[in-house]
């Protein structure tokens, strides 16, 4: 795992806006070409529009031109691993390869490490739709 990745993921938690919840969440994105894109979950009083920490690295990645994944670290607090969403590994699955790494960590570090494959078995993506 990218120190740098874990760095930053750990930096957004620690910004994410989770009043209601009290779960901040981080995420860093390695893209293929070395930059590093951060995001936080961002919550809001009706929940159901609140935003994914994935989600938030996703779309700066978008919007500084990338769009592939060569990496993700997710992190969260809590005895649990904060592994992302089902809509989060769609969108992780639209940008990476099916080796691309996920690691899911907690403050003290690493817990584990998925393929995109492993997280989202027989996927559905744009091949489909060809």
């Amino acid at each position: 795992m990218d120190q740098r990745l874990f760095a930053a993921a750990s930096a957004a938690m620690e910004r994410a806006y989770a009043p209601y919840s009290k779960f901040q969440v981080g995420a860093a994105i390695l893209a293929a070409d070395g930059q590093i894109y951060s995001g936080c979950n961002v919550e809001n009083a009706a929940y159901p529009v609140g935003t994914c920490a994935e989600a938030g690295a996703i779309a700066a990645m978008v919007c500084d031109g990338r769009q592939q994944i060569r990496e993700v670290v997710v992190i969260g607090r809590g005895d649990a691993m904060c592994t992302p969403c089902g809509g989060c590994r769609q969108r992780i699955r639209e940008f990476a390869t099916p080796e691309t790494k996920i690691h899911v960590c907690g403050p003290e570090g690493l817990r584990r490490t998925f393929t995109r494959d492993e997280l989202l078995p027989e996927s559905f993506g744009p091949e489909n739709l060809s």
